[in-house]
């Protein structure tokens, strides 16, 4: 039975791309309110094809997802006011932000979402004057997106998906191909999402996203089930379970006749204040479920 306080529910989910290769087998998982989860895995273990499932760009094969108690299916999305609440409800930034962003300018991408969900023109054009001061990006608002650098693509992207104040982010590897200024950014702006009372789901094998941000994980092993679950310091704690995962590895390295065994994994940077990085810069945040 899904949890009381879920807003996202899927049970023993099963996938496959062109019914021969398995993404997702057996999965189930409860998201509950304001709570920030981690789904971690090497790559190649499903966790993006989740998100898909959780924002209804993929249907599985087998296996149910229901999101604020309403079952999410390939029927069920193609209903327009069915469609309409859950986009509303439930926002996705992709890995990368080539493939979400594409309007001839940034003002234009960023009232993309609000006009097609039916929010009149004059609410979308203050929304996206609000969430271009809210990123720092009011300067970019005229230009074209594939002007723009990588670190900001991908502010113009989260825009894209803020501006219509959805209570459910998703995020796919949301640090990948960021340099690190841009990295402390976006992890602080997660912690203050989170603050702010939005539920966050993310998708990563940077073990630093889940120290920073997440109050619970969830690992993907390589064969595409769940391997475990639980709080960021008892998956981080658990060296056994994070090598079998492939999200860390044993280097040895001798100097003179002394052998070293160090592990190593991925995306450790110093830490400052509250788990974020060093490096990362205050940002405003007014958003609120």
């Amino acid at each position: 039975m899904p949890s009381p306080d879920a807003v996202l529910s899927c049970a023993d989910l099963r996938f496959r791309y062109l019914e021969r290769f398995v993404a997702l087998d057996g999965v189930s998982l409860d998201v509950e309110r304001g709570t920030s989860v981690a789904l971690l895995g090497a790559n190649g273990c499903g966790k993006s094809t989740l998100l898909k499932v959780l924002d209804g760009l993929a249907f599985c094969e087998a296996g149910s997802y229901r999101a604020f108690g309403q079952e999410v299916t390939e029927q069920t999305i193609e209903d327009e006011e069915f469609a309409r609440g859950f986009r509303t409800r439930v926002g996705f930034v992709f890995q990368s932000a080539d493939a979400q962003v594409f309007s001839p300018t940034v003002r234009d991408e960023i009232a993309f979402g609000p006009l097609q969900l039916g929010i009149d023109a004059e609410e979308a054009h203050w929304r996206v004057d609000d969430v271009l001061a809210m990123l720092g990006i009011a300067r970019l608002a005229e230009r074209a997106p594939h002007q723009l650098s990588g670190g900001e693509k991908k502010r113009v992207a989260i825009a894209s998906v803020l501006v219509t104040n959805p209570e459910v982010l998703l995020f796919d590897e949301p640090t990948a191909g960021l340099d690190p200024r841009t990295q402390g950014w976006l992890l602080e702006l997660l912690v203050e999402l989170r603050a702010a009372g939005k539920t966050i789901v993310l998708a990563t094998h940077d073990l630093d996203v889940l120290e920073a941000v997440c109050t619970r994980a969830l690992v993907l092993g390589e064969d595409h089930r769940l391997l475990a679950e639980g709080t960021p310091g008892h998956i981080l704690g658990d060296r056994g379970l994070l090598l079998d995962a492939n999200l860390v590895h044993d280097h040895r390295h001798a100097h003179g006749d002394v052998v070293h065994d160090h592990e190593h994994g991925l995306g450790h940077h110093r830490r400052g204040h509250n788990g974020v990085p060093c490096s990362a810069s205050s940002t405003s945040m007014a958003l609120s479920c």
